[in-house]
């Protein structure tokens, strides 16, 4: 078997992740004919096929997955060999790969792409936003170096660093100013609007609203806090928002914001990253930035 070479093995991960020879040659910046030729020498060099071509669609043979597994850890250990030399640098420089949820980036990406933009001039910050467990997964992969998100998160390969905690808010129709604010049984009454399925936000306000053992009596789900916000304005129903998205959200919408009673519902965002990640000291640092901004 002739030697394989890194870039064979970052090909053949991208056309599983994306699970088409198009989008995986422009997710890796080359053309589609380049990056089937470097799959098909891969096979012929182990020996075998790693995918099941089909007219629409591909799929992983079952060698495929195995040595997918083992690809993705490989690549893993280079990807960590190049975070240990960084880490000996004296200061923060290179490629940094941060995720967030979107219920947090764009309330505080802004602020803290900003300040670190100052305080770390040599840092190239690469930002991905989604739901918690595809952050997770590319976590796990060595795709992120760290994820801004709501925690716990209890994965035992992954540290964990509390930023801060904040209230989430009631919204509600202009009209409704002034109204006394429902409590979680009245709250489960009401046409309730929610980020759809996967968002973390969604699980914790369900929670909060005692939602899982009786579900509220009608409930519409959003894309986005933006979108709730402006069908609450529209008089659809109410909605809860985190309270750093307050200013933003509700400046254009004839809403009105009140918070509950204690014992509020809230969340604490966190940033977490790979135990196992040489530059562990650098995100503690990159973590107190973050804490000091939001607080700000």
């Amino acid at each position: 078997m002739q030697n394989l070479t890194l870039r064979q093995l970052r090909y053949f991960d991208a056309l599983a992740r994306h699970g088409h020879f198009g989008r995986a040659a422009e997710a890796s910046s080359i053309s589609q004919p380049a990056l089937s030729m470097q799959i098909r020498d891969l096979e012929e060099s182990l020996g075998t096929p790693l995918v099941e071509r089909g007219p629409r669609s591909l799929r992983l043979t079952a060698f495929g997955e195995d040595f997918l597994t083992r690809a993705r850890a490989i690549l893993r250990q280079v990807e960590e060999l190049e975070d240990l030399a960084r880490a000996a640098r004296s200061e923060l420089a290179g490629r940094l790969r941060i995720g967030v949820i979107p219920t947090v980036a764009p309330y505080l990406l802004p602020r803290l792409i900003a300040r670190m933009t100052v305080l770390y001039p040599a840092l190239e910050l690469t930002l991905r936003e989604t739901i918690t467990p595809r952050l997770l997964r590319d976590l796990a992969e060595g795709r992120l170096d760290c994820a801004l998100l709501a925690l716990p998160v209890s994965e035992p390969g992954l540290e964990e660093v509390a930023l801060f905690s904040e209230a989430f808010m009631l919204v509600r129709p202009r009209d409704d100013d002034g109204k006394p604010v429902p409590d979680r049984e009245s709250l489960r009454e009401m046409r309730l609007l929610l980020l759809e399925e996967g968002h973390c936000f969604r699980d914790q306000a369900l929670s909060f609203c005692a939602a899982d053992t009786a579900a509220p009596r009608e409930m519409m789900d959003g894309s986005s806090l933006s979108t709730l916000v402006q069908m609450v304005g529209a008089g659809i129903g109410v909605t809860l928002i985190p309270e750093m998205a307050v200013p933003v959200e509700t400046r254009s919408a004839p809403v009105s914001v009140a918070a509950f009673p204690e014992p509020q519902p809230r969340r604490t965002i966190g940033m977490v990253w790979r135990r196992s990640n040489p530059l562990a000291p650098q995100l503690r640092q990159i973590a107190e930035v973050a804490r000091e901004t939001a607080g700000a």
